[in-house]
């Protein structure tokens, strides 16, 4: 180890030794120039610059007429252009025409003018354009370089939010030009009045609380540039926002689609909004969601809101009606004008519907005001007209499902429509199931209406040439779960004894069969099997015998028959008013008294009773089961 170390040790001196040499001889060498003492490579390149710089500016002294600037290429121009950008460089407003080096004394002494360098076609207002455009991109620089210092922002953040700045950039640009007028900023440099302006306007703070209430970068950059240079009012706004419970995003969006004006409105005309409102039905705790989805309200003045709110009172609704309507949809306060709501209205009552019954209309479904009369409401009606549905009809649907005004017809209606036109079903059948249970067009055609379809073909037995008119008779068939209702209902039928094709048969009769409730079935089959002591036959031929009251029809009716010693079918039993029944047992007790009498003979009762039976099936008509059934 010692070797080595001396080894090493004049290893190194031989290297000084012969280095020095070397120099001395360069130094001999050298005429022009001679170096007495070196420290480092940057300060030898300090002075050799100025020493150029000093010759270069003795040259153009001593002879000035004969210096002609080159012209440069676009590269060179735009660099020229960009000089201002240099981070270090001697005090000088950027966009300046003149081009000032780092050893002119003056700026008499002054790289040639950039006049020089621009066409000699361009005039004065463009090349003041230039110096702007140059101005606005060192300011731009200047707010990026603030966020990614002081912000602790990621660069790319720092430029995604910088890029849309375009009016604060300007207004920054502005003010720091406005700073030099001042003594003790007359002398100091842009970069640094630039600076100043951005850190007196809170810029940094405000957009890192921006950026925590979950604003995206490009919100926060709108929402500067609406407050005009005024950011304190952007704080303001979000903490009263706050008092009124809008959260979220929603703040965000109530900036953006108050207007212009909203920063520059006093608390006290907003809180007198919230006051009249909340007097007339909006609660305090609903203000925040109606606010945040309706923020045109902002922008309103007291007396036009007030002009809204009567129109509305005014069609006869209450203050309670009002506030729930509001909330269902807020954009019916303040999106829409008075033309576009009175020419709506005008054709709501065009179905038959007076001012009072339209108020009721849009306090239950608010929605209506948000469609279209031309491109929703007309094309609905006229398909309707299609399918048969009357005047009378098109209003009941109005009433009883108004949100079928307000979905799209192409991709929501007309499928359902085109699905029970290929079940076999006629346009006039179709019309009729509309009216009669709206709610049908609501259902989704997959995942409701499809299933139950298949289901009642399959598991309960219904055929396919049947299925059309199970669902013509009753499509509320259509609205039930298939998990807590029509399979229940299939188990509890087949529990009794009846086979699936006969299950399908009774359905096809009754399709309200599968629609009962079970509870309310089993007190009515135990009576039937029971007390009436009647075959399973007899409910299978007449399933219409769950749909009586037990209470009200079938125990008064059975006791009548037990008292009179008389008996019916159950057709022949429950299928007719009080007083064809009490008819019809007198007749029957009237003809056993004259057969035990001897009067009449025993076919002639026979006959009568076939009579019966076909008296039974010509009353069970359609319209007249219609109105004699009373339903449980």
């Amino acid at each position: 180890m010692l070797l080595h170390c001396n080894a090493s040790c004049c290893t190194s001196t031989f290297s000084l030794v012969s280095s020095s040499l070397r120099r001395q001889d360069h130094s001999e060498d050298s005429q022009n120039t001679v170096i007495r003492r070196r420290h480092n490579a940057r300060s030898l390149s300090l002075f050799t610059r100025h020493n150029q710089n000093l010759k270069q500016n003795k040259n153009l002294n001593e002879s000035p007429e004969t210096f002609v600037p080159p012209r440069h290429d676009d590269d060179d121009r735009s660099k020229l252009l960009e000089l201002s950008l240099v981070t270090r460089r001697t005090p000088q407003f950027p966009g300046s025409i003149y081009a000032q080096s780092a050893s002119d004394p003056d700026i008499a002494s002054s790289l040639p003018s950039l006049r020089n360098f621009l066409d000699e076609g361009e005039s004065e207002r463009e090349m003041i354009a230039k110096a702007l455009e140059i101005r606005r991109r060192v300011t731009k620089e200047i707010i990026k370089e603030s966020l990614v210092r002081k912000g602790r922002f990621g660069i790319t953040y720092a430029t995604n939010v910088t890029d849309r700045l375009g009016e604060f950039v300007d207004h920054v640009m502005i003010e720091a030009a406005a700073l030099k007028r001042l003594p003790e900023f007359s002398e100091t440099r842009f970069n640094l009045r630039a600076r100043t302006v951005i850190e007196d306007s809170n810029f940094v703070p405000l957009v890192r609380w921006l950026k925590y209430h979950e604003f995206s970068y490009n919100r926060i950059g709108k929402i500067i540039c609406m407050s005009k240079g005024n950011l304190d009012s952007i704080r303001i706004m979000i903490e009263w926002l706050k008092t009124i419970h809008v959260k979220g995003e929603f703040i965000g969006v109530a900036f953006l689609r108050s207007g212009d004006n909203i920063l520059q409105r006093s608390r006290e005309e907003l809180d007198e909004i919230v006051e009249y409102l909340e007097s007339n039905g909006v609660r305090r705790d609903w203000m925040g969601y109606v606010v945040g989805r309706c923020p045109e309200l902002l922008s309103f003045s007291l007396e036009e809101v007030k002009t809204r709110v009567d129109f509305f009172l005014q069609m006869g609704m209450n203050q309670k009606d009002f506030g729930t309507m509001v909330f269902d949809y807020p954009k019916i306060l303040g999106f829409f004008s008075f033309e576009e709501m009175d020419k709506k209205i005008s054709y709501l009552k065009e179905f038959g519907l007076s001012t009072e019954e339209v108020g009721r209309l849009l306090a239950f479904k608010p929605h209506l005001m948000g469609c279209s009369i031309e491109e929703r409401w007309k094309p609905l009606v006229k398909y309707f007209y299609y399918l048969g549905i009357s005047k009378e009809g098109m209003k009941r649907i109005l009433v009883v499902k108004p949100i079928l005004y307000c979905i799209d017809l192409e991709k929501t209606i007309a499928p359902k429509v085109r699905f029970f036109q290929d079940m076999g079903i006629p346009n006039e059948a179709i019309g009729n199931m509309l009216v009669k249970f709206p709610s049908l067009l609501t259902n989704s055609l997959y995942k409701k209406i499809r299933p139950v379809v298949i289901f009642v073909l399959t598991r309960a037995g219904v055929s396919q040439k049947d299925i059309g008119k199970v669902i013509a008779m009753d499509p509320a068939l259509l609205g039930c779960s298939i998990g807590t209702k029509l399979e229940p209902n299939m188990r509890y039928y087949v529990s009794l004894g009846i086979r699936i094709h006969q299950l399908g048969e009774m359905i096809a009769d009754f399709p309200m069969l599968l629609r009962y409730n079970v509870d309310i079935l089993r007190p009515k089959y135990s009576y039937l099997r029971r007390t009436m002591i009647r075959p399973l036959q007899d409910l299978i031929e007449f399933p219409r015998f769950f749909s009586y009251s037990l209470e009200r029809r079938i125990i008064p009716r059975h006791t009548t028959m037990v008292e009179n010693r008389v008996n019916f079918k159950l057709r022949y039993m429950l299928a007719c008013t009080d007083e064809e029944f009490e008819r019809r047992v007198r007749d029957k007790v009237e003809r056993r008294e004259r057969f035990e009498a001897g009067l009449d003979s025993e076919d002639s009762l026979l006959l009568d009773e076939t009579i019966s039976d076909e008296e039974v099936a010509s009353s069970d008509s359609p319209e007249v089961g219609r109105m004699s059934r009373i339903r449980t």
